[in-house]
């Protein structure tokens, strides 16, 4: 998606839970767009691609109701959204593929754009995102015309466990309006700024942070059989009440699935089992500490 005009860094200030008026070109940010409740609708990275200009990568599968939805309140803004440049593609890249492009690229392998930065080259982007146990990632951004970059093939499947295995939400249209931000995290991974200007759900979302401890939060298990994004977990404590929910899954590279789940932190360390139906799950680490008050793994 991207969003032009005079107006365009104020008026996603005004929907977003990141602040991207104060958002440096060559720097990307997680973002939360939130219905009126504080429920994500979707997750962004963002950047700038000119003075008064952004590019935003949501979930493929919410990018048209997002943009109808966030099209509705433009109203006067000098601001203009859309989908995004159809002469462009999308890639993902993951480790010594991220430091090829950029060597292609003519970039200095010692000076590689560390994770949250973003570079343009020609009519290319790479964006940084984080690394995940040492290996890189990013995004590259660039013509539909230029051949793919010549550099191994990336699956999916690998993609995705990639994702999993960062701790960094992404909603999709299974699990639109699911989530409070401090739910799946997104305050720990840095996609809320909490001295910016209100935006839909931000009383909501001010009052989860500062008032009493939150009841759920997410957290990354292992399975030994398919998981799927919007399922819902059960606890053996109370098998008949949800527990929680299948954020994203990936199988993994090992063996098994990996997923983010989203889930009671009462249930978390507390004696019995998890499970997603008849599939049972169980608690691994994340890539970052949950706050003290938190049951952890």
């Amino acid at each position: 998606m991207t969003a032009t005009g005079p107006d365009s860094a104020r008026f996603l200030n005004g929907q977003l839970t990141q602040d991207l008026v104060q958002l440096p070109h060559g720097q990307t940010r997680l973002a939360g767009y939130c219905s009126a409740k504080g429920r994500l609708l979707a997750t962004f990275w963002a950047w700038r691609t000119g003075s008064d200009s952004f590019a935003l990568a949501c979930s493929a599968d919410l990018l048209a109701p997002t943009l109808k939805r966030l099209s509705m309140f433009v109203l006067r803004a000098k601001c203009k959204l859309a989908t995004g440049t159809p002469d462009q593609d999308l890639f993902g890249l993951a480790g010594s593929a991220v430091a090829r492009w950029w060597a292609q690229a003519g970039g200095e392998p010692a000076s590689l754009p560390a994770p949250g930065h973003c570079v343009q080259h020609g009519a290319a982007w790479m964006v940084r995102l984080p690394d995940v146990e040492g290996v890189p990632r990013a995004l590259l951004i660039q013509p539909v015309l230029q051949p793919p970059p010549a550099l191994p093939a990336l699956s999916d499947r690998d993609w995705a466990w990639l994702e999993v295995r960062s701790g960094i939400a992404r909603v999709t249209l299974s699990t639109v309006e699911q989530f409070v931000p401090q739910m799946v995290n997104l305050e720990l991974t840095g996609g809320v700024h909490f001295q910016k200007g209100c935006y839909p759900g931000q009383e909501v979302v001010a009052r989860s942070q500062y008032r009493g401890t939150l009841k759920r939060r997410m957290y990354r298990v292992v399975a030994d059989a398919p998981l799927q994004a919007g399922a819902e977990l059960t606890h053996s404590a109370d098998p008949g009440q949800p527990a929680g929910m299948v954020v994203l899954a990936a199988p993994s590279p090992a063996g098994g699935w990996e997923a983010l789940v989203e889930l009671k932190t009462a249930l978390a360390g507390s004696p019995g089992h998890l499970s997603v139906g008849t599939v049972a799950v169980r608690l691994a680490d994340l890539p970052y500490g949950l706050p003290a008050d938190v049951a952890s793994a």
